[in-house]
């Protein structure tokens, strides 16, 4: 029997088929059938190919040493390794440029000449130059501001003709204001409120008899929505995540990021923690 013989049939006593023995001696499928056909073309030399019918071997369970020594004899004995010089050849030689030291000289000349040119143009233009006349500039005036006056004590409506002063909010601005759960619910009527989560926070909603409607994690990007009559209150542990909106009017975030308020809806509102 040929040595393609006898591997085929090793293999088939195993039970294996081609496609297992090309995964486990890592060789392509048509290699192995090349092999059995004892056709060794497409190996890439006789190097490569007594390595395939080696690995073959031992994986059937051969003598791996006897069938190299068979294909020896019969392809004219050990091949000589193969070089990589001989298999990765350029077709075309590579030239390699000689590196070339630099030309001090003609760098020198050009920089003398470059200071000569500069010399004698700075000689020839200085003498027509005429000084300026140099007079400080008047910085700009600034207008005087008034004085900032006091601001109203609370209760006591503004004077006319007398500005607010800035960074003080009025007390429309400050009743207006959403964090401070302000909105256009009376008491007694059905209130619609609609929660949105940009961030997962936890909250608690009830209505205006105490009964829970919801405890729990509004996760992010969800919206939720709870109608109780009579109006509900609502503990947010992260009042900065969610914006509000009650009976259609948005009241965006009912306090700061981080924040754990209580607030109220149609009903007398509790004291914020």
């Amino acid at each position: 029997m040929s040595i393609g013989e006898v591997l085929a049939q090793a293999r088939q006593s195993a039970g294996l088929t081609v496609e297992q023995l090309s995964a486990r001696a890592c060789i392509r499928a048509t290699l192995i059938h090349a092999i059995e056909r004892d056709d060794f073309s497409l190996c890439g030399g006789d190097f490569y190919a007594r390595g395939h019918v080696r690995n073959l071997a031992r994986i059937l369970g051969l003598d791996a040493e006897a069938l190299v020594h068979e294909f020896d004899e019969l392809h004219g004995g050990v091949p000589l390794p193969v070089r990589a010089a001989s298999v990765f050849q350029a077709d075309r030689p590579i030239k390699i440029r000689e590196r070339r030291s630099p030309n001090w000289t003609l760098a020198m000349a050009v920089a003398l000449a470059v200071v000569v040119v500069f010399g004698v143009v700075r000689t020839m233009g200085g003498a027509g130059d005429t000084p300026t006349d140099a007079r400080p500039v008047a910085a700009p005036s600034l207008p005087t501001l008034p004085p900032p006056s006091a601001p109203p004590a609370p209760g006591v409506p503004p004077v006319p003709g007398v500005p607010a002063v800035p960074g003080a909010p009025s007390a429309s601005a400050a009743a207006a204001d959403p964090a401070h759960g302000a909105s256009s619910v009376r008491r007694g009527e059905e209130v619609v409120l609609k929660v949105k989560a940009e961030r997962s926070s936890r909250l608690s909603v009830k209505d205006a008899k105490g009964r829970r409607l919801f405890s729990g994690t509004l996760k992010a990007g969800k919206t939720a929505q709870w109608k109780a009559k009579g109006g509900m209150k609502v503990v947010f542990d992260d009042a900065g995540a969610v914006l509000l909106q009650v009976n259609g009017e948005k009241l965006g975030a009912p306090g700061r990021s981080g924040q754990s308020v209580e607030r109220s809806y149609g009903v007398p509102e509790a004291n914020p923690r």
